[in-house]
């Protein structure tokens, strides 16, 4: 027995398919969504199998002729037996099949990392959860697998999601199997590693990051991105700051190397000896100034004016923050040169305070006395720094 729902909208008709769809009664489900569709013309159509228990191969011929008379048709919610079906049959390399995501809880589950876009939990020994913060995220979790894989292929240590699930509360999250490792943060606190150790494991993975190429518009440009940010300055900074830092960022040189674009200790997983990346939602490309610069933000940047920042988001004390950055730095610059130190922090210090300034000001700071004092924070930074910085490229 087959029941049949529907809903039309933006041009896209869903149509809900339900029980069993087999050679005894989908003649009469055909008729039906060919009424349908005749009272609802649509450019799209979405067949919803959350309530699909079977299809037999005269429910797949009904799909065929319906993406025949529409081909931009798509298939959701689909249960493990049903897509296994589809997937025998081959309609899966036909048109877009979406599993449907299973239901979990993060109550309790201690929290190992967090980023703009959302918060990563251990839900038991083996696996780990990314939470998107966007109830609306299932966009932005394919897009993160495929930025995953990305650098999976190209050779970079990560972990690869492989499941997507729906979290008690609102939201989704993307399943990963980490067997037992730990982030540095973590490895840190425990006393299992010191300050020189997880920024050794740090920046050698950095490096590995770093050194590796990507096809030209596979990620996304950092440039781009700071170069919005500085944009955003035009009227918050006196004329002749915001047009040397506009030129300073635009004279970067346009750059290949894979970034991570959030590289701090909980984005970095130890899994039997060996580093991970995780959290792939920002991974990019271009000139290692635009890491540097986030780098300093999540170990000094951030914390500048609240100490207790540093210890909310990464768990640590600002004095081992900053001395992570200075030992980073040393490692990913191969010197003890205090000079030359100096002029790569302050490159990267222009690129953070930039992006701190925005986003206190998108944040109201501007109507909060915090925010105020923030905000000329950051600016008196900038006003100091870009005077006498010709370049940010080292």
């Amino acid at each position: 027995m087959s029941d049949l729902g529907y809903k039309a909208e933006g041009g896209v008709l869903t149509l809900q398919v339900k029980g069993h769809i087999d050679s005894a009664n989908a003649p009469a489900l055909e008729e039906e969504i060919n009424k349908v569709r005749e009272a609802q013309p649509a450019e799209s159509i979405v067949i919803d199998c959350a309530d699909l228990e079977y299809i037999s191969s005269a429910g797949l011929r009904i799909i065929l002729r319906l993406k025949k008379a529409c081909p931009d048709i798509k298939i959701i919610n689909v249960s493990g037996d049903v897509y296994e079906i589809l997937e025998t049959t081959g309609f899966t390399e036909m048109m877009e099949v979406h599993k449907a995501s299973r239901q979990i809880s993060v109550e309790g589950c201690e929290v190992i990392g967090q980023g703009a876009n959302g918060k990563v939990y251990r839900i038991d020994r083996d696996t780990i959860v990314k939470v998107y913060l966007d109830p609306n995220s299932l966009d932005d979790i394919n897009r993160e697998r495929e930025l995953a894989r990305t650098a999976f292929v190209l050779g970079v240590p990560t972990a690869i999601p492989f499941d997507v699930v729906k979290v008690e509360g609102g939201g989704y999250g993307s399943v990963f199997e980490l067997l037992d490792a730990k982030s540095l943060a973590k490895l840190l606190l425990a006393g299992e590693k010191t300050v020189d150790e997880v920024a050794q494991i740090s920046i050698d993975l950095l490096k590995i990051i770093h050194s590796t190429e990507v096809k030209p518009g596979s990620v996304p440009d950092m440039k781009q991105t700071a170069l919005g940010w500085a944009d955003f300055l035009k009227d918050y900074l006196e004329p002749q700051y915001y047009e040397k830092l506009h030129a300073l960022v635009e004279a970067v040189p346009e750059d290949f190397h894979m970034m991570h674009g959030d590289y701090h200790l909980k984005n970095v997983m130890v899994q039997n000896g060996e580093a991970l990346l995780i959290d792939m939602d920002t991974l990019c490309c271009g000139h290692p100034v635009f890491e540097l610069a986030s780098m300093f933000n999540a170990y000094c940047g951030f914390s500048e004016l609240d100490p207790s920042v540093i210890k909310a988001f990464l768990g640590i004390e600002r004095e081992q923050g900053l001395q992570i950055w200075d030992k980073s730095l040393k490692l990913y610059l191969g010197t003890e040169d205090a000079e030359r130190i100096k002029e790569v922090a302050e490159k990267a210090q222009i690129i953070g305070y930039t992006r701190l300034m925005r986003r206190r000001i998108r944040r109201n700071g501007l109507n909060e006395e915090e925010g105020k004092r923030e905000i000329a924070c950051y600016k008196k930074h900038l006003e100091d720094l870009i005077p006498r910085t010709e370049t940010l490229v080292f």
